[in-house]
């Protein structure tokens, strides 16, 4: 049976291994998609590449430590929208506020309930990534109903494949970026699977030309930019 919605990614920066096994064991059993890194170089080397969609991040790495790590992801466009939620055995409320004015989204104090973390995640998710929530998705006349796992285009049904609809999914959730081949493979099989970038462009091209045989002004909002990848972009208007 194939998934409504694509899994959420999560990646996990803890160096003390026996914490950073709990917190993977519960994240999976809840079915996110999860990876782990154990210093700040690491985290902010994978960020940049995988875009996961949340980071749990520990205040005391080896190297950099996590509030310098969040600092820095908040300041590339890259990675200035991923959610963060900071782990730390600090308790003290000046601590709290440094680590949310730097950019984090949320905070727990070591030690945590495992279930209050994953209630965390998901209010973060759903504040920031309403896809996640169950609604829908709208770009320009395209709109995803992620309960039903349906797709239109102005007054017109679209029939996709689970691979396409996983496709337009990350796309739509994430409009005018672009992914890489590799990070749209990812996103749609997982880090642990292999899969040709040939097969992502001829799942694109489908796509591509489903969209368009539904669209009344025949406007292909899948871009192709040269080097990089594929993005979602609305068409030029006129000025008024």
């Amino acid at each position: 049976m194939t998934k409504k919605t694509l899994q959420p990614s999560i990646l996990v920066v803890e160096d003390e291994e026996s914490i950073a096994s709990v917190i993977k064991y519960n994240l999976k059993r809840e079915g996110f998609i999860v990876d782990s890194v154990d210093d700040g170089n690491a985290a902010l080397d994978f960020a940049k590449k995988n875009k996961p969609d949340l980071i749990i991040l520990d205040w005391m790495l080896p190297s950099i430590s996590g509030i310098e790590v969040c600092k820095t992801l908040r300041s590339s466009e890259e990675t200035i929208n991923i959610p963060i939620i900071m782990l730390t055995a600090k308790s003290e409320e000046l601590d709290k506020i440094t680590g949310l004015e730097r950019g984090a989204d949320d905070y727990m104090t070591k030690p945590f309930s495992p279930v209050e973390l994953v209630a965390r995640i998901k209010a973060v998710l759903r504040r920031i990534r309403p896809a996640f929530s169950g609604k829908t998705l709208e770009f320009e006349d395209i709109v995803m109903d992620l309960q039903r796992h349906s797709v239109s285009r102005g007054t017109q049904d679209i029939k996709l494949s689970p691979i396409e609809f996983k496709i337009l999914q990350v796309l739509m959730e994430n409009p005018g970026r672009v992914f890489s081949r590799e990070a749209l493979m990812d996103k749609i099989w997982g880090t642990d699977i292999y899969v040709g970038s040939r097969t992502i462009d001829v799942h694109i091209t489908r796509l591509r030309k489903i969209l368009l045989d539904a669209s009344p002004n025949e406007f292909d909002v899948i871009k192709t930019v040269r080097l990089a990848g594929y993005t979602l972009a609305a068409p030029k208007r006129k000025a008024q």
